[in-house]
């Protein structure tokens, strides 16, 4: 009897510290995964940001090892690598490939893993919720989405913004462009569901979707700047992106360079330090702006007297 006794007391508090252990895992992790968002967003030198951001990345994979289905670890890891790609990988790709080729593909090759790489933890934070999830989006997309429901915006925006952004960069890719459709089901799934989520973050989405499709495919201009109205109705004029989305959707397309410009212009207008929870987004987004400037042949038919 003494013997049982102690055997159970020895389980007993074995649980016990493993309990505590996993308890303890998950405080850090509740706390890690929300800890830099504010701080990275309101940082004024992009290079910071680039530099810190895998280190925290990859501690967040590493207590994703101890809590697989931490939710907030996962959407960190979802949203971090999506606009790690996109930041600092895929736009220096797209503003070297003219001068550096190689270099442009290998950056471009890099951004996808971290797009994919995002997808999985999207897919991961929603599979926590709804085993079977990825699985049966792929085979019946419209059922499985209308479960969703607007706690799971975050996760869906982040799978559709990463999935798109790995389809962008690598068009080549036969498969993956064939889920094209599936990406923009969970996009417009999302936008269904809280067309406002974001300040107007599925109308940045829309208007360059949109205004990268013709008419006759459903997209075309009109719904562009619909969603150009909106976005700027949602976060009040204090995203320099919006401009830059529709300046890149729209205006080249129609080759109207004096719109490209004037976008262009109002984007780098923007006082970043006004509005400091968008400041880096703000100045990224004036780093491409003056870059399409500074490179406006590449994209108009310009005489002379046009490129001063």
């Amino acid at each position: 009897m003494i013997y049982r006794s102690l055997c159970c007391l020895l389980c007993i508090l074995g649980l016990s510290a493993c309990s505590m252990r996993q308890v303890a895992i998950n405080q850090v992790a509740d706390a890690l995964s929300g800890s830099t968002g504010g701080v990275f967003a309101s940082e004024e030198i992009p290079e910071l940001v680039k530099g810190a951001a895998p280190f925290g990345l990859k501690l967040n994979e590493a207590l994703l090892n101890e809590a697989p289905e931490h939710e907030g670890i996962l959407l960190a890891l979802a949203s971090g690598y999506t606009q790690y790609a996109y930041a600092f990988l895929h736009f220096e790709a797209d503003t070297i490939q003219a001068a550096d080729f190689k270099r442009a593909r290998v950056l471009k090759g890099q951004a996808k893993k971290l797009y994919l790489r995002s997808r999985g933890y999207a897919f991961r934070g929603l599979e926590v919720r709804y085993p079977g999830f990825e699985q049966e989006l792929r085979t019946a997309a419209d059922s499985v989405l209308a479960n969703l429901t607007a706690e799971d915006l975050p996760f869906m925006y982040w799978l559709g913004m990463s999935w798109m952004g790995a389809i962008s960069i690598s068009m080549s890719d036969i498969p993956l462009l064939s889920e094209m459709v599936l990406a923009e089901k969970v996009m417009r799934r999302a936008f269904q569901l809280d067309p406002d989520y974001g300040d107007g973050s599925l109308h940045e989405f829309f208007i360059t979707f949109e205004g990268s499709r013709p008419e006759s495919m459903g997209g075309g201009k009109q719904k562009a700047l619909d969603h150009y109205e909106q976005a700027l109705k949602l976060n009040k004029g204090m995203k320099a992106g919006t401009h830059v989305s529709l300046a890149t959707a729209v205006t080249v397309a129609e080759q109207d360079v004096d719109e490209f410009r004037r976008l262009l212009q109002m984007a780098l207008d923007l006082d970043v330090d006004k509005y400091p929870q968008y400041r880096l987004e703000n100045t990224l987004a004036q780093q491409r702006a003056a870059w399409l400037l500074k490179n406006i042949e590449h994209y108009f038919l310009l005489d002379e007297t046009m490129l001063d």
